[in-house]
């Protein structure tokens, strides 16, 4: 985005990227379906970067949703927005995108060099590569770094540009997992059985913070939407404690005293799961999960009140150990401080370098905030560049 923020403003532009190929995170990010951005009222969709958010909000609002919406549609990818609000091109996949958007590109006259591993600056000042015919030194008139964060290191984002800038006295926020899965210590049999399964419809809650939606079972821990959802505020608690506690609501239209009846009707010579299952209208993989954490508390579940038992199916709580790795998240949060950059997205400490994207200090959760938000920062730090440029 900063290339052609650039190109457009009369600027010679390369990109010097580390893979073989340009997108390979973008690609990544479509693999499920490219969810570029979000349909809801800005504001709204603003607080979603929580603390972060009076950093990015002027970026955002100079470049919107809307305004994405309107970038892929010139490329010839129209979008549609989801039965959840998420906006995805129609063609539901980045190739055909980052195609038209490279032939643009292109067109433009912006250059892409590969296998170009940035290692830091020499001692005149000029960008010093890794290539594969040994190192190569650039100069530049201005410089966007985008290098990314620290998840999906094998896509090229593997955090090493943290060293490079902290020796030129950059603060940068130290790199944790977002968007991440967690680890559980399930039981065996729990594992064996379950891994896999989702748990739909159902409310996740820790502290103060609740999320409806889908988690799923794997077999060290728990990851999925709502996770991901929750994963600061986990990730938080975990790193602070040791452990958090994930409280499970498994029927979450259902009040208490509404469950509390239903489980006092006689249960015959049913099973206890099949009584869970037709009473509560449970599936197999929640009335594990209840079993799980009452064997967790030496309770048996045939022998809780129907009212503590209704409580406890709205409140399964969820023994969290530990942070699923980095490398494996979606995404990741810290970075380059913003207190680092002027207003142009600018380094204070090295004039004429410009950082864009996850490499910031910023996180977000799934459903199109991250791209938005990397596409904004790369056009302010674009147009940043072309202002230094006095262009």
């Amino acid at each position: 985005m900063a290339a052609e923020v650039l190109a457009a403003g009369g600027v010679q532009v390369t990109v010097h990227d580390a893979m073989p190929s340009a997108g390979r995170k973008f690609l990544m990010a479509g693999r499920g379906g490219l969810n570029l951005t979000h349909s809801e009222l800005l504001p709204d969709f603003l607080a979603r970067y929580r603390e972060a958010m009076p950093h990015l909000q002027a970026a955002v609002e100079a470049f919107p949703p809307e305004a994405l919406r309107a970038w892929s549609e010139a490329l010839g990818q129209p979008t549609f927005v989801g039965s959840s609000g998420r906006v995805f091109p129609e063609a539901f996949k980045a190739s055909p995108l980052l195609r038209a958007w490279l032939r643009r590109l292109d067109a433009t006259g912006v250059k892409f060099a590969f296998r170009h591993r940035w290692v830091g600056w020499d001692e005149g000042g000029g960008l010093l590569f890794e290539t594969s015919d040994g190192q190569r030194t650039i100069n530049a008139d201005a410089i966007v770094l985008a290098l990314g964060g620290a998840s999906w290191p094998r896509l090229g984002s593997d955090g090493a540009w943290t060293e490079i800038l902290a020796t030129k006295g950059v603060a940068v926020a130290p790199m944790r997992p977002a968007n991440s899965g967690f680890t559980v210590a399930w039981s065996d049999i729990f594992r064996d059985r379950f891994e896999g399964q989702p748990l739909k419809g159902v409310a996740l809650t820790i502290g103060a913070h609740t999320v409806r939606g889908e988690a799923t079972i794997t077999r060290g821990g728990i990851e999925g939407g709502a996770i991901y959802a929750l994963s600061a505020e986990l990730r938080e608690a975990v790193l602070a404690d040791g452990v958090a506690t994930l409280r499970v609501a498994l029927r979450p239209d259902l009040s208490s005293d509404e469950l509390a009846a239903r489980l006092s009707a006689p249960k015959g010579k049913q099973s206890l799961s099949n009584f869970l299952r037709k009473a509560a209208q449970l599936s197999p993989v929640g009335i594990g999960l209840l079993q799980e954490a009452a064997v967790a508390s030496a309770r048996s579940l045939a022998s809780l009140p129907p009212a503590e038992l209704a409580a406890m199916i709205n409140a399964v709580p969820v023994r969290i150990t530990g942070v699923a790795p980095i490398a494996r998240a979606i995404s990741s949060a810290g970075g380059v401080r913003f207190d680092e950059l002027d207003d142009r997205f600018m380094l204070r400490r090295l004039p004429g370098v410009f950082a864009a994207g996850e490499m910031l200090d910023w996180e977000a959760p799934t459903g199109g905030y991250l791209l938005q938000a990397s596409f904004a920062t790369g056009v302010a730090a674009g147009k940043g560049a072309l202002r230094w440029l006095d262009l």
